[in-house]
């Protein structure tokens, strides 16, 4: 596996703890564990989800390098449309949280700005590949926020599979 540094999963993982890490040298501040378990879980969704996609999506491993073969709208994608991105912010968010560093801090709201225009970039060329199908899935599927799929409202005109009878819609 060849690591590019313009990579957007190298920068995350490697290239900003690397930088926080001398920040947080000179200033000796100490680190916090209670970010941890965040970094650990976002570095977890991360590699997940991506092994999940790879597998079932066929394409490049990454939207910037070209166009999934498949929609997968199963496993992680079925909870939240971006879990890849959202392990990067997680991820961030939970290196700013042990470092108390303003650069981290930056870091986090820098790449919620970012990942935003992205996720619009993304979603566009996935509706022009997978048309009505992926319009189907974003109706179903919250963008950001995971959350159980029964809890998603149904599509109009009856219910969406995993609605048991006699549930709320």
């Amino acid at each position: 596996m060849r690591m590019s540094l313009s990579s957007t999963s190298t920068r995350t993982f490697l290239i900003w703890p690397l930088m926080v890490g001398v920040e947080q040298a000179l200033s000796r501040r100490r680190v916090r564990g209670t970010g941890l378990p965040l970094m650990a879980a976002g570095y977890a969704a991360y590699r997940l989800a991506g092994a999940y996609r790879l597998s079932r999506a066929g394409g490049p491993p990454g939207m910037s390098q070209g166009m999934p073969e498949r929609l997968v709208e199963e496993g992680p994608y079925r909870w939240t449309r971006n879990p890849m991105y959202g392990g990067h912010l997680l991820f961030l968010t939970g290196l700013a949280l042990s470092s108390r560093s303003p650069l981290a801090a930056g870091l986090v709201g820098w790449h919620l700005r970012w990942f935003a225009d992205r996720v619009r970039r993304d979603e566009q060329r996935l509706r022009e590949r997978f048309g009505g199908a992926y319009e189907d899935y974003c109706a179903r599927t919250p963008r950001w926020i995971a959350r159980r799929p029964a809890a998603v409202r149904p599509l109009p005109g009856g219910p969406r599979p995993g609605w048991r009878d006699g549930e709320e819609r």
